[in-house]
């Protein structure tokens, strides 16, 4: 179930990436031959509408968009004023950053609608009227306590706690931790949790002292739980925070890919902080569990990294293909076809490259 979440999003991400380029350029005048769902070889024609070609291709892992002269190839002497190549460079520039800017919006829609429908977190205490799905959960666990010992994970929820003579089920961290410490540290506490991944198992851990640094003569069992519940914003507010917390996401994820990649030019990326489409297929399918709101919010995050690092200005991608605009307005002339092939191949290599060392990463990390 996670691996087909996984595809339609990634699907989702590709295809709202290439309508992008699709409206701009059709409102650029650029002749737009073939809109795809997924990647060749064609399956068959969904339709055509005037000279555009809509097909379903038998890779269902994106999509693409044909615009006529895109490669710089158009034959005949007198080439089509409506190809690519042939349009003001102005207007080349905006289809190439209109997938860009799709993805950023893709996201912001997103967020807004993970805060309208709500998604899980720390509720304070005058929204535990509000909050629906409450829950009591494990918000840190200290190494080599009786709850690290005992198996509990950061993220799991604590459904109930029973030291034999006295059950708790409550969703208070203060009245958790006075059950606690009220076993004076000589009885075994049988913890019912839910784990992240939503299965549930029955934990023994015993409180004991000299645990918490700050009161060691109180048994405790070294967690740190909170209350967890699902609070919904209002639309508007939704729109409001939304935008707010796309700009901040993207400002965060703009630094954090600067720092890799310059982490992998120099040779000093750590690669235990990144994920591959293994990791991320881990990631999405771990979010659908924990509901729509929850899924939309990951997607988001995701959507802005796929904006930004078609961004770069690798031939591969956007951004290499924009430079190469702006290179052209500023010598007034093509690049020569051959240079722009041979980088875009080179890039291709190193991209390439890049996602299977850190796919590599992301298996090592599942089975070390």
């Amino acid at each position: 179930m996670s691996i087909l979440i996984f595809i339609i999003v990634i699907v989702a991400l590709i295809v709202v990436h290439e309508f992008g380029h699709f409206v701009a350029a059709k409102l650029s005048g650029m002749r737009v031959d073939e809109f795809g769902l997924g990647f060749p070889p064609r399956a068959m024609i969904i339709t055509k509408v005037g000279e555009t070609e809509y097909t379903l291709n038998w890779l269902p892992l994106g999509g693409f968009v044909k615009i006529y002269g895109e490669d710089g190839k158009v034959p005949g002497d007198a080439p089509d004023p409506r190809a690519f190549s042939s349009r003001p460079r102005i207007l080349q520039a905006i289809v190439l950053v209109a997938g860009i800017a799709m993805n950023l919006l893709f996201a912001y829609v997103l967020i807004t609608g993970a805060l309208f429908m709500g998604t899980p977190r720390a509720l304070s205490g005058d929204e535990l009227t509000t909050a629906r799905d409450i829950q009591l959960m494990v918000a840190n666990v200290l190494p080599g306590s009786p709850a690290a010992r005992a198996g509990l994970t950061i993220g799991d929820t604590i459904l109930s706690a029973e030291d034999g003579r006295y059950v708790f089920s409550g969703v208070s961290p203060a009245e958790f931790t006075k059950f606690v410490s009220d076993g004076r540290g000589n009885t075994t506490i049988a913890l019912s949790v839910r784990h992240a991944d939503g299965k549930e198992a029955l934990l023994f851990a015993r409180p004991t002292v000299d645990v918490i640094t700050s009161d060691p003569s109180r048994p405790a069992l070294g967690v740190e739980v909170a209350t967890v519940g699902v609070v919904s914003l209002s639309f508007i507010a939704a729109v409001t925070e939304g935008a707010s917390l796309t700009w901040e996401a993207t400002k965060m994820t703009a630094v954090g890919l600067w720092h890799f990649f310059y982490g992998v030019f120099t040779l000093s990326a750590d690669l235990s902080q990144v994920a591959g489409p293994v990791g991320i297929a881990g990631i999405v399918g771990s979010a659908s569990a924990q509901g729509l709101g929850y899924l939309f919010s990951i997607t988001a995050i995701i959507s802005i990294n796929l904006a930004l690092i078609n961004l770069i200005p690798i031939p591969a991608l956007d951004g290499g293909r924009l430079l190469f605009v702006i290179i052209e307005s500023i010598i007034r002339r093509p690049i020569n076809p051959r240079i722009s092939q041979a980088m875009n191949a080179v890039s291709f290599v190193f991209l390439i490259l890049l996602m299977l060392v850190v796919t590599a990463n992301d298996i090592f990390k599942i089975v070390g």
